[in-house]
């Protein structure tokens, strides 16, 4: 946008080249961030193309549509929840980017001696609860302003909400559900050690939480509320805003302590200042600061436009970026191979911390940003937690600046990488690498696996660096004397270990064939092939086909096993394993009973990118739960999941009317099977 006209130099004919493309972008922004809790852009972003779109239609009024994002509110309510119509319809807010827009806002209300309250803008998503003689009986989202989701069992698990009031109101009452943002640092780390994908900031994790089909997954999520609005104040014999903030804390709702009545210029500059410095020491994420005309009767005076009040405004943060030089770009390996580049920059203090590392995901990710060695590159917190890079500063880039040059071979073994069908990950096929056997390791003593207790990432390390192993055969043949030799460690914690190690060797072979780490095969699908073969020897003489006709395996599942078992090196450690006297029989685990899983029976198509896991493990996972997933999309039908870039299967699912859900809900979906 930066080389962009201004609008008033715009001519009809240009803005009408402009004005198609800026619409379907918003909305496809909007559509992110509203109905699939996975914003791809920062707000900052967003607010700057749709102030744009302001200004095009003010200047060109004909251009302005029914369809326009600017005449819209929310996005639409497309989950499987139950909808709700808001007789008030619940309006979203204008927005102003400098204290003197806020000022013109003002001036324009045209107000004699105004009186207003400044609230903190937080950083979650509406909502609206329902009481009848003091009880609640609905909660429900924005939605599109006119229809919501209800939420109401989800809502009941969040301990600020009064489940009933000192007084038998029948009435509405709206705020903001949020999430914390310990509450958020923790829900991320646990999606990531299980393999999901992270939400990208508080409020997508909030919405996301909220919109829950299970409330019980809800009432893990720590979710919080602030309440600061009654549609029908006069109800309350209430005649200012501040009152109504006051009467809800009365009447048992969290309400935000952090408001303020300001009459002037000076009031309101010093506590968006205040509040500008103070955000990053907040337990909960805000973006900047509410405006209301305090006098709830000037409010109803000044009323609404067809989307926004015009008694409030928000006064948005400015980004937070801070510039910084990438000296490096460091290359680290998973332990299924996935080798992801973090870089590595000069120190900066940004929102509250010094940062010098962000990742950089993938190779698509890091060309897409273009990033090159010694470039000044902005650095922003998304969600104010999660450091990232926004943008180069093409400006400062050195004259002997050369594109950066995605590496070739693995950083810690030296092996070809290679792109894999379905991925935007390089990876490392080296079953040998090192930085993989010790993540491989810590896979195999893991508890769902060969479940040695008191082996570590520390001890693995130990072990490692100490050449006492060099693949997951060798934990069978330590000794107490090497045991010995590692940090921290005595007589007991060694017997302990070797009592568990050799304990595992005793384990059902479905725990060593997860164990093995190989791709695609998870816990349950390991049982399911053990059952079938009964001996890891007999599943090492199957072929691709055999092992694909069990029922809810498959094909991507039977040639990963059979390209695994085929490999020399892995041969030589089944050798190694076997002489180990680690047992190889199936013995007897009971069949996996997929009778409560919510896939049980469904037709489901997969159609385009995933993020989080590829198309085959997702395929892998569903059929593992009881689906049955097929190639293309007919009435028969029940669920088509679309990621990046989905095609013709999309648009079939979306002309036969079949549910699409997007890889970020299946990923929930998976957490609430756990």
């Amino acid at each position: 946008m930066d080389n962009q006209l201004p609008v008033d130099q715009l001519t009809l004919e240009a803005a009408k080249q402009e004005i198609t493309p800026l619409k379907a972008q918003l909305t496809q922004w909007g559509k992110e961030y509203y109905e699939q809790d996975n914003p791809t852009v920062e707000d900052y972003v967003y607010d700057r193309a749709y102030e744009r779109l302001v200004q095009i239609e003010a200047r060109f009024p004909e251009l302005k549509t029914s369809d326009s994002p600017t005449q819209r509110v929310g996005g639409e309510t497309t989950s499987k929840l139950s909808k709700v119509n808001h007789e008030i319809p619940m309006l979203s807010m204008g927005d102003v980017f400098s204290l003197e827009e806020l000022l013109a806002f003002n001036d324009r209300q045209d107000i004699d001696d105004p009186e207003y309250v400044l609230e903190l803008k937080i950083d979650g998503l509406s909502l609206s609860l329902v009481y009848e003689n003091g009880k609640l009986v609905q909660a429900s989202t924005r939605g599109n302003g006119t229809i919501g989701e209800d939420v109401t069992a989800n809502v009941k698990t969040i301990k600020s909400v009064p489940q009933e009031l000192p007084e038998p109101l029948s009435m509405e009452f709206r705020g903001e559900c949020y999430m914390p943002k310990k509450a958020f640092v923790k829900l991320n780390e646990e999606r990531e050690a299980a393999g999901q994908p992270i939400f990208a900031n508080p409020r997508n994790a909030a919405a996301g939480s909220l919109r829950q089909l299970d409330p019980s997954v809800t009432g893990k999520r720590e979710l919080d509320t602030f309440m600061y609005y009654i549609p029908e104040y006069q109800k309350m014999g209430i005649t200012t805003q501040a009152e109504a903030l006051e009467k809800m804390k009365l009447l048992g709702f969290s309400v935000n302590p952090n408001y303020r009545i300001v009459h002037g210029k000076e009031d309101i500059e010093q506590y968006i200042e205040e509040y500008t410095g103070r955000r990053d020491d907040l337990a909960y994420g805000i973006d900047g600061i509410v405006e209301k005309v305090n006098d709830l009767d000037t409010q109803s005076e000044l009323g609404n436009t067809v989307k926004v009040p015009r008694w409030e405004i928000a006064y948005k943060f400015p980004p937070e970026e801070m510039p910084t030089v990438v000296r490096d770009i460091e290359w680290t390996v998973g332990r299924t191979g996935t080798v992801t580049p973090t870089a590595v920059m000069d120190p900066v203090q940004l929102a509250g911390t010094m940062v010098s590392r962000a990742s950089l995901h993938n190779p698509d990710y890091l060309n897409e940003k273009g990033i090159r060695l010694g470039d000044t590159v902005y650095l922003h917190k998304a969600g104010d937690i999660i450091p990232e890079v926004s943008k180069v500063d093409l400006k400062k880039r050195p004259a002997d600046s050369q594109p950066y040059e995605i590496p070739t071979t693995c950083p810690e073994c030296g092996a070809d990488l290679v792109h894999l069908d379905d991925e935007v990950a390089l990876r490392c096929v080296n079953p040998m690498c090192p930085a993989q056997i010790k993540e491989g390791l810590a896979h195999f003593v893991s508890r769902n696996a060969m479940n040695i207790d008191g082996l570590g990432p520390k001890i693995i390390n130990q072990l490692w660096d100490k050449q006492l192993i060099h693949d997951i055969a060798g934990l069978y043949s330590l000794t107490r004397d090497q045991l010995l030799t590692l940090d921290k460690f005595g007589d007991k914690s060694a017997t302990n270990l070797l009592t568990s190690i050799d304990n595992s060797r005793n384990n059902s072979v479905e725990r060593l064939l997860f164990g093995l780490g190989i791709r695609h095969v998870g816990a349950k699908a390991a049982r399911l092939i053990m059952e079938k073969f009964t001996s890891l020897d007999n599943l090492i003489n199957a072929s691709a086909n055999e092992v694909s006709a069990i029922d809810g395996i498959g094909p991507t599942i039977g040639e990963s096993v059979e390209a695994y078992f085929s490999n020399h090196q892995v041969q030589e450690l089944i050798d190694e394993l076997r002489a180990a006297g680690v047992n190889f029989e199936y013995l007897g685990t009971a069949p996996a009973d997929v009778s409560d899983s919510q896939w049980n029976g469904k037709r489901v198509v997969l159609t385009g990118k995933f993020d989080f896991m590829t198309r085959g493990e997702a395929k892998e996972y569903l059929e593992n739960h009881g689906a049955k997933v097929t190639g293309s999309v007919s009435k028969k039908t029940d669920i088509v999941i679309a990621g990046a870039d989905a095609g013709s299967k999309l648009t079939k699912a979306q002309e036969l009317g079949i549910t699409v859900w997007d890889p970020s809900r299946l990923a929930d979906a998976m957490k609430e099977e756990q």
